[in-house]
């Protein structure tokens, strides 16, 4: 009959647990049959027709709502698949990278193989770019045994003669010695055209009244530049610039004996990278007492490598800026200079001078920490100048001859300097 339903309601009693239930569905679709329940458990029902729905009466089909339920459901997890996927291999990336940042940060700081022939160079390669100035290979070893290569060379210093001594006065009151420490990538002989000039420059220069002497450039290849052995890392990095500043004591020694009135001047010349390496030598190198270094030359640096991880990575969803605390090469000379001061307070004499050459178009060192560092020597009371080489870029602070010129100069002003204080010593 159109309109009837049937009301079904029943009374199931598993156990000692009493329950009502009633559901009222279309007659149309009453099937059922009695069977008998499980020993569980007891059931009775009641069927009653009525004619007319309920109020609030809304037919559902059961069974077919959860088939359709779990057809949404179904489709709702295949479209998530794909974005959970993607999202899932984003962060997969992203943890990976950091693990290789921290796990690899050695190689991925310290590049002695870009460019490809960066081992194999040879100082007779770029000897006729170096205008007659003659380099020649040493060899020495850091505390750890690492074999270590470097380039050496001897200008004179009189006033504009470009010939060195045959035999050098042992009467002299000091020999110069500038101890360069190199940037990232690359190797010491293409460095040495740019170096050769600036040599020429101090060679040739009547601008200081200096005594005859001379001044013997020496620039240290890292362990695994060049052709000196071992692999980079700033804890090994730091025994090759002590193993340095010794070959030119030992040097010195040897040329004009232990028990000679002429004195070593050292200055350091860090570029890049390299002046981290200047910074750590100073503040903290296990040096020779008759060697101090008096002067500093920090050729287009930075504050650390914390500080180059955040210009570098500026963007606030890269991870390679937030893993500074796993950090195993810090260089940094923020902190050197702070640590310089102190050890000048504690010993007593003259701080070294420190003089700080900038590229004017730097692209990757931002100005500001070049003037940060700055304003840091004058906040600790260090003697401290700074150049700026117009036109220049990164790697070009020397390569132009503004660039080469301040260089140049700053090596005579610290020798200068270094004399006076030697002479009131």
């Amino acid at each position: 009959m159109p309109g009837t339903h049937v009301v079904l309601s029943g009374r199931y009693r598993p156990l000692s647990r009493h329950i009502q239930w009633h559901q009222v569905v279309p007659r149309s679709l009453l099937h059922m049959s009695c069977h008998s329940c499980s020993p569980l458990g007891s059931s009775q029902f009641r069927i009653s027709v009525q004619h007319g729905p309920p109020q609030g009466f809304r037919p559902r089909i059961t069974h077919i709502m959860l088939t359709e339920r779990s057809r949404r459901r179904v489709q709702t997890q295949t479209i998530l698949v794909a974005p959970l996927m993607f999202t899932g291999l984003l962060i997969g990336l992203w943890t990976w990278k950091c693990i290789m940042m921290v796990v690899f940060q050695n190689k991925i700081i310290y590049m002695p193989g870009l460019p490809p022939t960066a081992r194999s160079e040879r100082i007779a390669d770029w000897s006729s770019h170096c205008g007659g100035v003659q380099w020649r290979e040493e060899r020495t070893k850091a505390a750890d045994g690492t074999d270590l290569a470097m380039a050496v060379a001897t200008v004179p210093l009189p006033k504009g003669s470009r010939q060195v001594a045959a035999d050098t006065a042992k009467s002299v009151v000091a020999h110069v010695y500038v101890l360069y420490f190199q940037g990232n990538a690359s190797s010491i002989p293409p460095r040495l055209p740019d170096l050769s000039w600036v040599l020429r420059a101090v060679s040739d220069s009547k601008q200081y009244a200096l005594a005859p002497m001379e001044l013997t450039f020496v620039c240290l290849s890292y362990r695994g530049y060049w052709t000196s052995r071992g692999r980079a890392s700033e804890p090994g990095i730091r025994l090759d610039a002590e193993a340095g500043a010794n070959w030119i004591l030992q040097h010195h020694e040897r040329t004009f004996g232990k028990d000679s009135t002429t004195r070593p001047i050292l200055l350091v010349w860090g570029q890049s990278i390299g002046s981290g390496v200047a910074t750590n030598l100073t503040a903290t190198g296990r040096i020779p007492e008759r060697l101090p270094i008096q002067g500093v030359i920090l050729e287009t640096p930075f504050l650390s490598i914390r500080s180059m991880l955040e210009t570098l990575y500026p963007q606030k969803w890269l991870p390679y800026k937030y893993l500074w605390p796993f950090l195993r090469n810090h260089l940094d000379s923020y902190a050197n200079l702070n640590l310089i001061a102190q050890k000048t307070r504690e010993k007593g004499g003259d701080a070294p001078f420190i003089y700080i050459l900038q590229a004017e178009r730097d692209e990757l060192v931002p100005k500001e920490q070049t003037e940060k560092l700055h304003q840091r020597c004058i906040e600790l009371g260090l003697p401290v100048e700074k150049g700026v080489a117009s036109v220049a870029f990164h790697q070009e602070a020397i390569a132009r001859g503004p660039g080469k010129k301040l260089a140049a100069e700053a090596i005579l002003k610290l020798t200068k300097r270094a004399l006076l204080e030697t002479s009131r010593g």
